[in-house]
């Protein structure tokens, strides 16, 4: 019996992909991945929003079917553009859906940042497409709404997200009732072992200047802050259906050890690999099977050191947000994750300090009607109440 593993028949037949966000730092690393298996995953479309060149070059480069802008003045300076004769431009959310709805469509990489990719992943999910969901606020914002909407498509959410990735491939075939609790790791951000009063004066420079992630400046400062931590916490819950009190979060520096699972005998499994978002875009691509591809390897002869350490949750209150989110429900993710999208806008335009986007998000949540079932248009109606609140509660702080 050959040791070797060989990809299935069925995954080696082309599966044409449609990528959400191809512009930004997840869909350019998808784009990669896709350069170096053609054959198998041939793209059939692409979404962005407003980075017309790019998006351009991207359209020159791989001639798909599907070329979708959602920003209206980058759409209307791309009519100009020459096209490939294959290729038809289209706009907005009507474009995303007959994009993700198409029957070649194979499978969808959701990797729009923010709440605006629940829409196309929703879309997908309604025909039956297999979603690789890079956009971790679609489960923060409509957690159970999405699994059920999965669940009774009968279609399949893959995680890309380099953490629940690794949670996912640590599980493999293990039935979820030996699962003890998993454990995220977190590099810590920029900010890693700095006092609060030591963030009271933090920089947009600062906060963009992350030690092991190039990422996209909403991420980077959620990064910063823990809160993308407490979002992961939040996506864990519903992506595992796991209670909060079965995940952990411990600060790893190195980026190497991406997450763990403790089983119910005491074993723990962990994935381990270099800090390229390339491996688990693939592997979400292409499980179950494993094909040689582009990322980087571990180096065996140099790597020395894994440290591992506590977050300071006084410090950075943003990840007990993602904790209390997670054990509540309803509600609270699409208002947790509507504060914090504009809190993290006001940080970047200069006009709230960084120190205090968990103090807004957590008075945001705290004061808001909560709904323990609600449907998706009540989920939408309390993520937009939380973005007009944080802009009230701002003004109101600087009032004289």
């Amino acid at each position: 019996m050959s040791g070797l593993i060989s990809p299935t028949a069925d995954a080696l037949r082309p599966r044409p992909v449609v990528v959400l966000g191809s512009t930004g730092s997840i869909g350019r690393s998808t784009l990669d991945v896709l350069a170096h298996l053609p054959d198998r995953f041939p793209l059939l479309g692409i979404a962005a929003r407003s980075s017309v060149e790019l998006f351009l070059e991207q359209v020159q480069t791989f001639k798909p079917r599907y070329a979708v802008l959602t920003d209206r003045a980058a759409f209307e300076r791309a009519l100009t553009a020459d096209l490939p004769p294959q290729t038809q431009l289209l706009f907005g959310e009507e474009g995303i859906a007959k994009m993700v709805t198409d029957a070649d469509t194979s499978m969808v990489v959701s990797a729009i940042v923010g709440a605006a990719g629940l829409f196309g992943t929703c879309q997908a999910l309604e025909v039956g497409k297999t979603v690789a969901l890079a956009n971790k606020e679609t489960l923060v914002v409509g957690g159970e709404r999405i699994m059920e909407l999965a669940d009774a498509r009968g279609t399949t959410l893959l995680p890309v997200d380099s953490e629940h990735s690794a949670i996912f491939q640590a599980i493999g075939n293990h039935p979820m009732e030996s699962v003890e609790r998993v454990v995220l790791t977190g590099s810590g951000g920029p900010f890693r072992g700095r006092s609060a009063e030591q963030l009271a004066n933090v920089t947009i420079e600062q906060a963009l200047n992350h030690p092991t992630w190039k990422m996209g400046p909403k991420i980077t400062v959620d990064s910063a802050t823990l809160m993308n931590k407490a979002l992961e916490v939040i996506e864990a819950r519903w992506l595992f259906r796991l209670p909060s009190e079965k995940i952990a979060v411990i600060l790893h520096p190195e980026s190497i050890v991406h997450s763990f699972v403790e089983f119910i005998d005491g074993s723990v499994l962990a994935q381990l690999s270099p800090p390229d978002m390339r491996l688990p875009i693939q592997y979400a691509l292409t499980w179950p099977d494993r094909v040689p591809g582009p990322t980087r390897r571990l180096n065996w002869e140099t790597l020395a050191n894994l440290r591992f350490e506590q977050p300071d949750r006084k410090t950075f209150p943003a990840l007990d947000l993602g904790f209390e989110v997670a054990q509540r429900g309803g509600t609270c993710g699409a208002v947790l994750n509507g504060a914090n999208e504009v809190a993290v806008e006001q940080f970047l335009e200069g006009l709230l300090p960084f120190d205090q986007i968990a103090q807004v998000v957590r008075d945001v949540l705290h004061s808001h009607h909560f709904m323990a079932r609600p449907s998706l248009d009540e989920l939408w109606a309390a993520e937009r109440w939380a973005r007009q609140e944080v802009v009230r509660w701002n003004r109101h702080r600087i009032r004289p």
